[in-house]
């Protein structure tokens, strides 16, 4: 076994091809070893999109990439925060520990935050040893597809309709909509037109499966189911603050996976661990916990 080369290379986006391509088939290999998508959708997206913001750091072992750091600027004070994942064909030969150390010293003083999905033993260690923290937690619950299309329909409030989303007509409003239900979310609400419409040019995209409730005065709330590969997901689903309560979130979600029931062998959702309020909704609709992702934070100040 020749030793790992020493330290990490900073790439400069858009990335080449043959690079961008590597990261991806790193990523997919972590997935399969650790049960969890190993590399976000936000991060692929920019990866896709030869983002110039986001900055690269890459490990190589005998010619072969090995590790793969992926940094973008916080949405909360000057920071940063992004993804780091190893190949499980060349870990534990210190290639997680020069990727973190290269993070802190692009970092400098200022914060981090990383994502290690899956929740995996050696990331528990990495940090641990390199003075990281805990900082949040997303879980990734499912339920099996069977009996979905059984789910009793709650009836909407006076006033209200449902209808597909239209692209083009209702870009706007539900940007709008989407940033006042996720104000205090770190991503979520950070959504500009721009982030939509990437999504809408995705080739799973159906207008079908995002599903508005409409009022006299503009969008209540919306339910946005995605099917790819046979596996349906709970992609976002967001209400109007001032119509919060009175559940109307639990409405749409049940057309929702009553519209993709019968597509699917199960459904996942991702929620963030100590949204409680959330876990219930989806605890008394079958859902169950299957993965945590986590997000660890550097000691910089």
């Amino acid at each position: 076994m020749s030793p790992a080369p020493a330290g990490a290379t900073a790439l400069p986006g858009p990335l080449p091809g043959d690079v961008r391509d590597a990261v991806l088939a790193l990523a997919a290999a972590a997935s399969r070893a650790d049960g969890a998508t190993s590399l976000s959708e936000d991060a692929v997206l920019r990866l896709r999109a030869g983002d110039g913001a986001v900055q690269h750091l890459v490990r190589h072992e005998d010619g072969v990439l090995a590790g793969y750091a992926q940094l973008v600027p916080s949405g909360e004070g000057d920071g940063f925060e992004g993804e780091l994942l190893v190949h499980p064909g060349h870990r534990r030969r210190g290639h997680g520990g020069a990727l973190l150390a290269a993070v802190e010293e692009r970092a400098g003083a200022r914060p981090v935050r990383l994502w290690s999905h899956g929740d995996t033993p050696g990331a528990s260690a990495l940090a641990a040893r390199a003075g990281w923290t805990r900082a949040r937690e997303l879980l990734r619950m499912e339920r099996a597809s069977a009996g979905l299309s059984d789910l009793a329909v709650p009836d909407l409030a006076a006033g209200l309709a449902v209808r597909p989303f239209v692209p083009g007509a209702d870009d706007a409003a539900w940007v709008a909509l989407n940033a006042a239900a996720f104000a205090t979310h770190p991503e979520q609400g950070r959504w500009t037109l721009d982030d939509l419409r990437a999504r809408l040019a995705e080739p799973w995209f159906d207008p079908a499966l995002l599903l508005l409730a409409e009022a006299p005065d503009g969008l209540a709330a919306f339910c946005w189911m995605k099917v790819e590969d046979g596996l349906g997901e709970l992609y976002v689903l967001g209400v109007d603050p001032a119509r919060s309560g009175a559940g109307l979130g639990r409405a749409l979600l049940v057309r929702g996976l009553r519209a993709v029931a019968g597509r699917v062998d199960r459904v996942d959702l991702y929620v963030d661990g100590d949204n409680l309020r959330a876990v219930r909704l989806y605890a008394g609709l079958g859902f169950s916990r299957a993965a945590t992702d986590v997000q660890y934070a550097s000691g910089a100040r």
